[in-house]
């Protein structure tokens, strides 16, 4: 053995081992310095619709199962859902609308993220006010929808085509999926607001400024609004057309 093998053993025989929590903190804080530059906003915003998932999920299983073992008879939509125009009923008439109006919404908010990375300013700004604004529209549709069915004698706890389970189901559903697109139009606002000024070019400080020259908060935004349109798909086939 050499002279310089022998130090080494000495010195690995004088360093204390390391304890159990050191090693834990070692492998936390090396998970930490590996994700440091990972960007947080896509994943939390993927956990937040996925719980959201689950919510909305429950509440339209809740609305079968209540439907279905009802013993009274259920509405007809198309009778409950009509708009009295030129002297006749035309049913669905406003659901078809506001259904095209959200849809169409997706379309503008794809086309603003894509321009969104390729660092178009302008276009990005008005794509997102168009969204924004058609949001804003729905919101507004289902207001008067709202204000219809309750001069119309629909209460959470009675109605007078039916099933008193109706008045209750329906403003809960829509109402909690209105409180969405309530929400996602406010946001829309103000992060088209700083797209506009160029917080995210230059990395302001600020609510939802996010990196220097990183759009991902347009896309981050166009997740949460393309959450909202295919929920309102599912409670469009199952309040309006079953």
């Amino acid at each position: 053995m050499t002279t310089h093998q022998a130090l080494d053993l000495d010195t690995a025989e004088v360093l204390p081992a390391p304890s159990r929590w050191q090693s834990v903190a070692t492998d936390v804080s090396s998970d930490q310095r590996v994700f440091k530059d990972v960007p947080w906003g896509k994943p939390m915003m993927w956990i937040f619709l996925l719980s959201d998932t689950f919510i909305f999920g429950s509440f339209l299983i809740s609305y079968m199962t209540v439907r279905m073992s009802t013993t009274v008879p259920w509405p007809n939509p198309s009778e409950v859902f009509s708009l009295h125009m030129f002297g006749r009923s035309v049913p669905l008439l406003l659901i078809a609308i506001m259904t095209f109006v959200l849809i169409s919404s997706s379309g503008t908010m794809a086309l603003a993220v894509n321009f969104g990375y390729r660092r178009d300013r302008k276009t990005t700004f008005w794509l997102m006010l168009a969204t924004a604004a058609l949001g804003a529209t729905f919101v507004g549709m289902q207001a008067f929808e709202w204000t219809k069915l309750i001069m119309e004698g629909v209460r959470p706890w009675s109605n007078p085509w039916g099933a008193a389970q109706f008045g209750s189901s329906f403003f809960m559903i829509t109402g909690f999926h209105g409180t969405h697109v309530t929400i996602g139009v406010i946001f829309l606002i103000i992060v088209a607001t700083k797209v506009r000024r160029g917080d995210l070019d230059h990395q302001r400080p600020g609510f939802l400024t996010g990196r220097k020259g990183n759009y991902e908060i347009v896309e981050i935004m166009g997740l949460y609004w393309h959450f909202v349109d295919l929920v309102w798909v599912f409670i469009f086939a199952f309040f309006y057309l079953w």
